[in-house]
């Protein structure tokens, strides 16, 4: 009997994650796929079956995928989504850098710090989750406008004459976006630089290495997997990032999560918007698994 539970036991902990997966990734993804394959119906019924019961038809609506490729007058590969895509993507990327320039000498400042200071430190780290998200993101509004605080403190040094443009900017945007996503950055790298062995860098230092090329050789090889963590979790994030754009960036700052709300609920084209949400799920997942099915199968030659 003890060993019969124990075996559920391990059933119920190997099994939890995957329900978690199947109900709030697989089903949404499903529900998401099987709106961008149809049309939009009426008042009553919103969306027009995929299933014709009197002709026996399937009707698979393939223009809302076509649309995203091929713009209205034939131009392949040049439509307002691929542009959004595009700069989601550059944005994303940006962010994710800035993020690891900044939080990986945090991080690293966090692990070599006395123990009975680490917790007020992390603490640091977390603080800023106790506060809305959206409120965050309007502070630096007030920061950042033509009449905010660093415009003022620029023209009371005499650095500046006159305000300048720093809202509605790409520059506002990479501020914006690393200033919320950079706990993301530091939180995994701290959790890998704590459990570094720091006996490999006195190792490196007696064989005559300098510190800084202790570091670039033992310290970041090393961090890699921390790295590796803390940049998908900004990176993916931040690619599908509404609110940020939508607060504190122009027309010309157009991203994918403003399109996807646009197409939804402004022009009222559900299918669209779900065929875009899922080519957008599409280019994260499939990268990640084959990394991590290469990643995978390199450890296993290795063994």
């Amino acid at each position: 009997m003890n060993r019969f539970f124990r075996l559920l036991g391990r059933e119920f902990v190997i099994g939890l994650p995957f329900t978690w997966l199947a109900v709030f990734f697989l089903l949404p993804f499903l529900i998401l796929a099987y709106i961008s394959f149809v049309e939009m119906g009426n008042d009553i019924h919103p969306f027009k079956p995929l299933w014709d019961s009197a002709s026996g038809v399937l009707n698979l609506k393939y223009e809302n995928y076509s649309s995203i490729f091929r713009a209205e007058d034939g131009a392949l590969f040049d439509t307002i989504y691929l542009e959004a895509y595009g700069r989601s993507l550059k944005y994303a990327f940006a962010t994710g850098l800035l993020c690891l320039t900044f939080g990986y000498p945090f991080a690293y400042f966090l692990a070599r710090a006395d123990a009975h200071l680490r917790p007020a430190l992390l603490m640091m780290v977390m603080l800023p989750f106790w506060t809305s998200f959206l409120l965050r993101v309007y502070a630096w509004k007030g920061i950042l406008a033509d009449q905010g605080l660093l415009n003022q403190l620029l023209l009371a040094l005499g650095l500046i004459a006159e305000p300048v443009q720093m809202l509605y900017t790409d520059v506002s945007m990479l501020v914006g976006m690393t200033y919320v996503y950079l706990p993301f950055m530091v939180l995994p790298l701290y959790a890998n630089l704590v459990k570094l062995d720091y006996g490999l860098l006195e190792a490196a230092y007696d064989l005559g290495a300098t510190p800084w090329k202790a570091f670039w050789l033992v310290t970041v090889p090393l961090s890699r997997a921390g790295i590796i963590a803390g940049f998908m979790l900004v990176f993916i994030p931040a690619l599908g990032e509404f609110v940020i754009p939508s607060l504190l960036g122009g027309p010309e700052n157009l991203m994918i999560g403003r399109v996807v709300w646009d197409e939804m609920f402004t022009a009222n084209n559900w299918p669209r918007a779900s065929a875009l949400a899922v080519v957008m799920i599409a280019a994260i997942v499939v990268p990640l698994a084959l990394y991590y099915r290469r990643h995978g199968q390199q450890a296993d030659g290795r063994h």
